[in-house]
């Protein structure tokens, strides 16, 4: 699909400039969701893929690609699965290229899809809301390592401790989000090294145990098996659509960049570490039981090594968390707030260390919310469709300027502050997906096929099909 986007000239060696005073690895970033103007652009497009390669080489694939192999699969039809289900980082490498074009970051970029009123719910609900739940849920994930490895010291995980573990780890995540684009350009290649070696000896480990030709004892056939593959797809599906903020991390590149290479390896840099370490999940689970992957990975690891492991764990999470805070605190600014993108991350990291330490502390509230992200396919799959279909109806062409502008007056004011093409594509496309849903509940599609959860094809497919047929005229208008 990015091929449809017209490819700029290469931008010559005087561009590759030394990044300005507002985007230092050593200095808070100054910009929000401002305009990024072009005497502060630099960069390659290369850069993005250890950016995305850090945050995918992570605790959270294990467990993905293990659930594949407890679902029913053979290893063949998980490690097919886990493929397939990838591929959908190629549309968040095409949502990167918008970041250039417009200098600005997804959040802002998306009110030429809904319009400046409805972007804000957009932004709170499917930018906020559901960024500061991944925070918390991937936060307890990293303190539960963080606890193992506490213990392994002697020292016992009382409720003081786990506190403490928890809002280090957030404060460490925090001060990467808050120092922000500079520093994770330049932390995130030494990071995804360092995680790269680690995973590397937890390979050697997994293969040596691995049963390349498991199958389980009654294997799934027919509609079964159909089912499954479905589910697992989409499950796998769910973490690159959830990424429909990939601009906020091109958005500083000059707009010269080639498209073709911003998307490149933006996708490549996830893609390539997540088959890998799903990968690895699921041939771990033909050796030992994945229902409780950190312990059972242990019997197979070598003694020395386990908390290496533990450390490799919690350091993948903090990556992955500090870019999912990082888009948290400017969908904060784009709901309305007038506050500093650091203020606004700062907000967003103490109501999930809130939610973690009572989620893990107090109640299972945490569960509560696992359960919600699971219904909220029905979103991902369609907000991701429409962004990705509007560039490639625009031909990738934004005012950022234009973009800023919240005033009724603003060319992205459509109507009443709403784009009415925008909205009812993403509100079809949910109703749609609702209707073939098997999660929490069941919706009537999927009743009728025996639990086929056929919502990601659905939701896409109809928010694809409604925005070009009513959003071709509002495209017209507002592409520069």
């Amino acid at each position: 699909m990015a091929s449809t986007i017209p490819d700029p000239l290469p931008r010559p060696e005087s561009d590759r400039a030394t990044p300005p005073v507002t985007d230092r690895p050593g200095g808070v970033e100054a910009h929000g969701i401002d305009h990024i103007p072009d005497t502060e652009r630099h960069g390659h497009p290369r850069e993005l893929f250890s950016v995305w390669a850090a945050a995918n080489v992570n605790y959270l694939s294990l467990v993905i690609g293990g659930a594949l192999i407890l679902m029913g699969l053979t290893l063949g039809q998980a490690l097919a699965v886990i493929v397939v289900g990838n591929l959908f980082w190629l549309l968040t490498g095409l949502l990167a290229t918008s970041g250039p074009a417009a200098g600005a970051p997804s959040e802002v970029i998306t009110r030429a899809l809904y319009g400046v009123l409805g972007n804000r719910v957009n932004n709170a609900i499917g930018g906020w809301l559901v960024s500061v739940c991944y925070f918390a849920l991937n936060l307890a994930a990293a303190a539960t390592a963080a606890f193992a490895l506490v213990e392994r010291t002697g020292l016992t995980a009382t409720t003081p401790v786990k506190v403490v573990v928890i809002v280090a780890i957030a404060a460490l995540t925090l001060a990467i989000s808050v120092y922000g684009h500079g520093l994770i350009i330049k932390l995130y290649l030494p990071l995804t090294l360092a995680l790269a070696g680690a995973f590397a000896v937890v390979a050697l480990a997994v293969l040596r145990h691995a049963d390349f030709s498991y199958a389980p004892a009654e294997p799934l056939t027919g509609t079964d098996l159909w089912t499954v593959l479905i589910a697992g797809t989409t499950l796998i599906a769910s973490g690159p659509l959830s990424y429909t903020t990939s601009a906020d991390f091109s958005r500083y590149l000059p707009r010269t960049a080639p498209a073709k290479a911003i998307a490149g390896w933006t996708a490549l840099g996830a893609f390539v570490p997540s088959v890998v370490v799903c990968s690895l999940g699921a041939l771990a689970a033909t050796a030992v039981d994945m229902t409780d992957p950190q312990n059972a990975l242990q019997e197979i690891l070598p003694g020395w090594f386990v908390p290496v492991f533990l450390i490799a764990l919690v350091l993948g999470t903090v990556s992955l968390n500090a870019l999912t805070a990082y888009s948290a605190g400017l969908a904060l600014q784009a709901v309305g707030f007038r506050v500093r993108r650091t203020v606004s991350v700062l907000l967003d990291g103490a109501a999930a260390v809130a939610l973690t330490l009572y989620g893990l502390l107090v109640s299972h509230f945490l569960d509560t919310v696992s359960n919600a992200l699971q219904v909220i396919v029905v979103l991902i799959g369609p907000l991701m469709t429409v962004y990705a279909t509007d560039i490639l109806l625009r031909r990738n062409r934004y005012d950022g300027v234009a973009l800023t502008d919240e005033t009724p007056g603003s060319p992205f004011w459509f109507t009443g502050g709403v784009n009415v093409p925008g909205a009812t594509a993403l509100l079809g496309g949910v109703a749609a997906a609702a209707l073939c849903v098997n999660t929490l509940y069941t919706g009537p599609v999927a009743g009728a096929l025996g639990g086929m959860d056929l919502s990601l094809p659905a939701g896409m497919a109809v928010s694809a099909v409604l925005y070009v047929s009513l959003g071709r005229r509002a495209v017209a208008a507002t592409a520069r």
